[in-house]
């Protein structure tokens, strides 16, 4: 609250409207890069959904990279997987067995690094880099300038007439430093008081 009092009364007031920041923790990386794959570029119910409907192809079991690799493309594509996002998960899957990317590495790479190494991933891009530091690493400055959500936020609590530019978002998560997944964190609240889990 000192911090946002001093560099942004405005967001100081979301921060208390809504009370205590709570970020939960999702240590198992190769299934939250898996579910942000799935939630790419469709509505949050439909993600939830596909989602369901992929883990249940383990027989109730964990999906690990060995299991997708696994699989049949038209195995997976029954779960509601578009033909992008079965090849984005072989990608990842193949990726992590051959140690391309190391789990346990990930907690000591620089924000910048985690984002190169997962970007790599075909099907992967900067977003979902992000929200892999945010829900995974828990790490608090942040800025996913191309996140929907984050933008209709911002638009909301500072009556902008319009989606705020990737400029001005920078503007603002530079006041907002270290502090940046802070903010977006409670920018998201205000379009959706749910607590996003990945």
């Amino acid at each position: 609250m000192a911090h946002f009092d001093r560099v942004d009364p405005v967001m100081a007031g979301v921060v208390r409207g809504f009370g205590a920041f709570r970020l939960s923790r999702n240590g198992n990386y190769f299934l939250v890069l898996c579910r942000a794959i799935v939630s790419q570029q469709i509505s949050t119910a439909a993600a939830d959904s596909v989602f369901r409907k992929f883990s249940g192809l383990f027989n109730g079991r964990s999906p690990t990279p060995s299991r997708v690799v696994g699989l049949t493309d038209y195995k997976l594509r029954s779960a509601g997987l578009s033909r992008q996002k079965v090849a984005y998960l072989k990608d990842l899957s193949a990726k992590f067995l051959d140690k391309s990317i190391r789990p346990h590495k990930l907690p000591y790479l620089s924000n910048e690094d985690v984002v190169s190494l997962l970007t790599q991933v075909y099907g992967i891009g900067p977003w979902t880099a992000e929200m892999f530091l945010i829900f995974s690493l828990n790490r608090l400055d942040v800025l996913p300038v191309g996140d929907l959500g984050f933008q209709a936020g911002v638009k909301k609590i500072y009556g902008l007439r319009s989606m705020p530019s990737a400029k001005k978002l920078r503007s603002l998560g530079n006041r907002w430093a270290p502090l940046q997944t802070v903010a977006v964190w409670y920018a998201w609240r205000t379009i959706d008081e749910n607590i996003i889990v990945y």
